[in-house]
């Protein structure tokens, strides 16, 4: 396990805008409470609550990874219709305690999905 330190910086910070991602012409999550990851000089990265994503398209798959800030991450496929996001989806069940917060949320790959979007409020 490594730390987040100033070579290596992990903020999260809840995300003020409305966050919703598509597929397949669906809309797949939709949130006010998506929490923003950033990451050294990676892009930043959404991290959206279950409850706001429409489970019943993700199917669990067995392929997980470990990234020595976060911990373990689980995978989940995306299906609507004949369209499928092998790997699509990911999400840390107890990350490592520097990013507790983004335990169980789920994030998606940009280039596997048709759309993330951030709308501001209004």
């Amino acid at each position: 396990m490594k730390i987040p330190d100033r070579n290596h910086p992990i903020a999260i910070a809840a995300n003020p805008h409305r966050v919703t991602i598509r597929f397949a012409g669906r809309v797949i999550a939709d949130t006010r409470q998506a929490l923003t990851l950033r990451e050294a000089t990676l892009p930043p990265v959404q991290y959206i609550p279950r409850s706001d994503v429409d489970m019943t398209l993700l199917q669990r798959t067995p392929h997980h990874t470990t990234c020595p800030f976060k911990g373990e991450a689980s995978y989940y496929t995306i299906r609507v219709g004949d369209r499928r996001a092998e790997n699509a989806v990911w999400t840390y069940e107890g990350p490592y305690p520097a990013v507790a917060g983004i335990d169980s949320y789920l994030a998606f790959y940009p280039d596997r999905v048709d759309a993330i979007e951030e709308i501001p409020a209004s």
